[in-house]
């Protein structure tokens, strides 16, 4: 009995002076936190040190090869300076952007144990709702032509997905597995927020609006607008070829009467054979002599 408990206290012993039994460990529970704008976003860092109960933190912003400090030598730096907090080694961000959105690394160096570096990353992804979407839609098309009306929002995080609306009522999306009918003269986008009718034709009238959905906070529209599809009026086009074809004949026929009586002729006296001329050589030179 004796000899085992001499045994215990000796692991004991053992245990107490072997500093790599328990070297710092650094951890976190949540890896990756995603957080909609303007809220708080918690990166939670958990540490374990074997002596030294006052470790150093750091916590650094990683962006590809560039580092930058958020809390060092005790205190919030930069961008970060004023709204953030940290309680052990737990960093709470304070109305978070779209620009806090990357990779942080924890750190923690406990100078008085054998491992005296520990590290551990956590992501951030700032999510963005939708804004109100811009849309290109048309006034009006004629009957036959290819139309696309467009739908975009560059902002919301992540990307949003699109779905139009004709007079109010939603319009069906036609994928490979339920390819369009033969009826439906138009196929949309929910990814790039197109619209397109191949061809257009006069059922196709109506108000069209669009909406942006993300997931995050609530869907956005766009106002509104009405399109009209008219036929193509083929009588007014025939007719209106006429009346320039009767115009450009009418001129033409003019100028060539015009050439035919001489007017484009050098030196044309008119049609009473009025006008100026070049007077005789003769006259000429019998008034320079009159005048020496």
């Amino acid at each position: 009995m004796a000899s085992l408990q001499l045994v215990y206290l000796s692991a004991f012993l053992l245990l107490q002076h072997c500093p790599w039994i328990i070297p710092v460990t650094v951890s976190t529970d949540r890896p990756v936190v995603e957080v909609q704008e303007h809220k708080d976003a918690v990166l939670s860092c958990l540490f374990h040190t074997e002596r030294d109960h006052s470790p150093r933190i750091e916590w650094k912003k990683v962006q590809r090869k560039d580092v930058s400090f958020v809390y060092y030598n005790g205190e919030f730096v930069g961008d970060f300076k004023g709204r953030a907090n940290i309680t052990g080694a737990t960093v709470t961000l304070h109305q978070v952007t779209v620009q806090d959105t990357g990779d942080y690394r924890c750190e923690v160096s406990a100078l008085l144990d054998t491992k005296n570096l520990g590290e551990t990353n956590i992501t951030l992804n700032v999510l963005v709702p939708p804004n109100v979407p811009m849309c290109e839609i048309p006034r009006s098309a004629l009957t036959g032509t290819v139309v696309e009306l467009r739908c975009e929002d560059v902002h919301s995080v992540p990307p949003a997905t699109y779905s139009w609306y004709k007079d109010g009522k939603p319009l069906p999306q036609f994928s490979l597995q339920d390819p369009r009918p033969a009826n439906a003269t138009f196929t949309q986008n929910p990814r790039t927020g197109t619209l397109q009718f191949n061809p257009v034709s006069r059922t196709d009238t109506g108000k069209y609006h669009c909406v942006a959905n993300n997931g995050v906070g609530d869907p956005k529209s766009c106002i509104g607008k009405h399109m009209q599809i008219d036929d193509l009026n083929v009588s007014g086009i025939v007719a209106a070829v006429v009346v320039v074809f009767l115009v450009v004949s009418l001129c033409g026929l003019g100028v060539c009467y015009a050439h035919r009586q001489g007017y484009f002729n050098k030196g044309h006296r008119g049609r009473n054979g009025a006008g100026y001329g070049i007077p005789p050589q003769e006259d000429f030179k019998h008034a320079q002599s009159f005048m020496l």
